[in-house]
């Protein structure tokens, strides 16, 4: 990443290079974890990021910690939907208006309205959450005033900044985050340009803009680049400050856990082979008939080759614990109706998490239908699911209260929480098994287009 902004800021020598940050910044990587997000921070300082949209991960350590890292870097870290406890913005103005020569860019932060509803709940005590498209309506025209361009950062997701670029005027530029999309070259809906550039420090975005005589906004181009390790050789500074953090922690990152035998990967709007594994172990450790984990964006593939603990804390990186709980197969139905919803709620607003991942069950979600009808054909092993009968189902905690509007969890019957976190069971089993696989794929169907099979 280091390389890649290097060169575009030798490119754009004449000009002014905005280095800008989508959010969900911290805690989906072990070293991220061992130091709090400090050791995150230090490498957004030294890349010289200038302003970032917080995400909702973003507060995995809680408020206060959030506020500490805020201190610690050397840039806004805001959002205008999040509102403290005295009624204004948490940590401050979210904008910041930039000169580049002639011309004043405002760049206006937006959360996850949702944040709530992906964490612990805990974590975000004294802060509330509101629409970003209301805080958008009041922010903007205030920045159309002060600025000759309005960028939005946002955390929102591409549905949500879709909906954004067209009920509220006046924003040029949307710079979107958290749906892990790639929307490249820019994206034009009525007056704005919509970009975004995947996750996990994988592509950096690039957007040139040329501006008109009066400074308005004349055109927009932009790309992707994916940061092809060959593509880009690591910039020497930056490998030697990632050095100097890892070392405290060498023995703990590169604990070896076993061998992937093939890729396993992870997807979190369909079927996911990692989570399968994953399910799989939590169900041999507890006996459990089937396991529901939340469908979640983060994390890399695990390569063919030796495996490590901070290979598997990219994929499970938060600590959540493993739990148990009796569902009837009414209740299950629910769940799955629920992560249906989930995917392609009425209004796009209502959208929160990933399709919801199992394994013991084999399902069908039909996203063309109408609402509350979109799942058919379960079955457990061999057998229907039956309404009435109580199955045995593992989970994690977070999903036992509530996450991503699975309240169904919260009504089932002889909850148990286990000691062990969800990463340390797979990390153990990983350890027994030796040689890693997922399971064979294809219980899991989903339709998203009519007329698909």
């Amino acid at each position: 990443m280091a390389t890649a902004v290097q060169e575009m800021r030798v490119r754009s020598a004449s000009g002014k290079l905005l280095l800008l940050h989508g959010g969900d910044t911290f805690s989906d990587d072990l070293l991220g974890n061992l130091t709090r997000g400090a050791a995150t921070i230090e490498l957004l300082n030294a890349l010289e990021v200038e302003f970032l949209a917080l995400g909702n991960h973003d507060f995995d350590y809680g408020v206060e910690r959030t506020r500490e890292l805020q201190a610690l870097a050397r840039f806004p870290m805001r959002g205008a939907n999040i509102v403290d406890t005295d009624g204004e913005p948490f940590l401050g103005p979210p904008f910041k208006i930039f000169q580049t020569g002639p011309a004043r860019i405002a760049v206006l932060a937006l959360a996850y309205h949702n944040t709530a509803e992906t964490g612990s709940r805990k974590n975000v005590a004294g802060l509330s959450f509101e629409s970003g498209i209301k805080a958008a309506r009041r922010w903007v025209p205030r920045l159309r005033e002060r600025a000759d361009i309005v960028v939005v950062l946002s955390h929102q997701g591409t549905a949500v900044d879709r909906e954004l670029a067209r009920r509220v005027p006046g924003i040029d530029i949307l710079i979107g985050a958290h749906s892990h999309d790639e929307i490249s070259p820019p994206e034009r809906i009525g007056a704005t340009w919509m970009v975004q550039a995947l996750a996990d420090t994988a592509a950096l975005g690039e957007l040139t803009l040329t501006l008109a005589g009066d400074r308005r906004l004349k055109a927009v181009t932009g790309k992707v680049h994916t940061l092809w390790t060959d593509r880009y050789p690591p910039d020497p500074a930056i490998a030697r400050t990632i050095e100097r953090l890892r070392a405290p922690h060498r023995a703990m990152l590169e604990t070896p856990l076993g061998t992937a035998v093939e890729s396993i990967g992870r997807q979190y709007k369909s079927e996911s082979p990692f989570d399968a594994l994953t399910g799989e172990i939590l169900r041999q450790h507890t006996g459990a008939e089937l396991a529901f984990l939340p469908g979640v964006g983060y994390g890399v593939t695990l390569k063919p080759g030796i495996v490590t603990r901070e290979d598997l804390a990219t994929l499970l990186p938060h600590p959540s614990k493993a739990a148990t709980v009796s569902l009837t197969g009414r209740q299950i139905l629910e769940v799955l109706e629920q992560s249906a919803t989930n995917q392609k709620p009425a209004d796009p607003m209502d959208r929160v998490g990933g399709l919801v991942q199992t394994s013991g069950l084999r399902w069908t979600a039909d996203l063309t239908r109408p609402v509350g009808q979109r799942v058919s054909n379960v079955s457990v092993g061999t057998a229907p699911l039956e309404p009435e009968k109580v199955y045995r189902v593992v989970t994690n905690q977070s999903m036992l209260q509530g996450l991503h509007r699975y309240s169904s969890f919260a009504r089932g019957l002889d909850r148990v929480v286990l000691e062990s976190s969800v990463t340390e069971l797979v990390e153990a089993a990983l350890l027994k098994r030796g040689k890693i696989r997922a399971p064979a794929a294809g219980n899991i169907k989903l339709i998203t287009a009519p007329g698909q099979r």
